[in-house]
């Protein structure tokens, strides 16, 4: 499938303020053309404000946004031709999920012929061929979250807005929405911005994520980059599960999986700490050991159930190691 290659974003000084509660405070951002950019971050955070302001439903309080090189900062929302798609769906239920996809062509405008071309391609893209004739109320969840995202992506949009657009589904339906999802922004070629604050869906699709915090950019990188070398404790702390450890006037952060555990004295290598099991949570495929260790936070442990050497017990003295790499010093918040 091919696309016209446009949808480059440039994010200058970008300020919302709501009275004097700043929402998005001086955000510089680079979106690159087809791109799968996340905006993580717990709520208050202004991930959907930032969002918000680039769809052009907010007005900006200072700073600028330019596509491809152009300034669209007073274009309005209907004319920046972006797609949009809601956690709530927002398809039309007296529609066929046909005349839903095929909307936003018909509102244009275009031939008949041409919009039953596009129609066909895009209930092809998210697998739905054989559901055109029904309504939505006739799908499941994730069906019509496909067909939302159908409809968004149907007149060829530069860049497509997708706030929270899988919160509504169950666990296990919204990890199988998010390979298609992967597999359709691969296929589309189309720059997707994508609010959320799962971080596993974050680390699972994303070329890039942003993470925030009190409307600014916390840390930008591509899911590795965050996850193996976080800056700030917050970043640490936000995406995935850390142990924070000061040592020499520094803090570090170390992830649970990168820590050995053995009974006390049969550790491979040199002991960094000796400590107590407190608690052990059996999660099927790890087990999560909480290490009460004098003078420290509890430190937390995860090691895989089928490669867990030791029968360890609550209560039990433990020696902790890992290797020098596993520690990542931070930057001071």
């Amino acid at each position: 499938m091919t696309e016209v290659a446009k949808g480059g974003l440039s994010l200058s000084g970008l300020t919302k303020n709501f009275g004097n509660f700043v929402a998005v405070d001086n955000v510089d951002l680079e979106i690159r053309r087809g791109e799968f950019l996340t905006l993580l971050g717990p709520s208050g955070s202004g991930k959907t404000t930032l969002l918000m302001m680039i769809a052009g439903f907010l007005d900006i309080s200072a700073g600028d946004i330019l596509l491809d090189g152009t300034s669209i900062r007073e274009v309005p929302a209907d004319k920046r031709n972006f797609g949009m798609v809601f956690q709530g769906y927002a398809l039309f239920p007296h529609m066929t999920v046909r005349q839903n996809v095929g909307y936003a062509l018909d509102v244009r405008g275009r031939p008949k012929a041409e919009i039953k071309a596009r129609v066909d391609e895009m209930l092809d893209l998210v697998q739905l061929q054989d559901f055109g004739h029904r309504k939505p109320g006739q799908l499941s969840g994730g069906q019509q979250q496909r067909v939302a995202l159908a409809r968004a992506l149907s007149f060829a949009p530069p860049v497509l807005l997708l706030d929270e657009p899988l919160g509504a589904l169950d666990k296990k339906l919204r990890i199988e929405v998010q390979a298609q999802l992967k597999e359709i922004h691969r296929r589309v070629g189309t720059t997707f911005i994508y609010v959320t604050h799962d971080q596993e869906e974050a680390l699972s699709m994303s070329d890039r994520i942003v993470i925030m915090q009190n409307g600014r950019v916390e840390q930008l990188g591509t899911p590795t980059e965050l996850y193996e070398r976080p800056r700030t404790r917050f970043a640490a702390g936000f995406l995935g599960k850390s142990n924070f450890l000061i040592e020499g006037g520094a803090t570090y952060t170390l992830r649970p999986e990168k820590i050995d555990l053995a009974p006390k004295g049969h550790i491979n290598g040199a002991a960094r700490l000796t400590g107590t099991i407190r608690s052990i949570t059996y999660l099927g495929s790890m087990r999560k050991y909480m290490i009460n260790v004098e003078g420290r936070d509890d430190i937390e442990v995860d090691v895989d159930s089928w490669r867990n050497p030791h029968e360890l017990n609550e209560g039990q003295q433990v020696d902790l190691g890992w290797s020098d790499q596993a520690a990542v010093k931070l930057d001071e918040d």
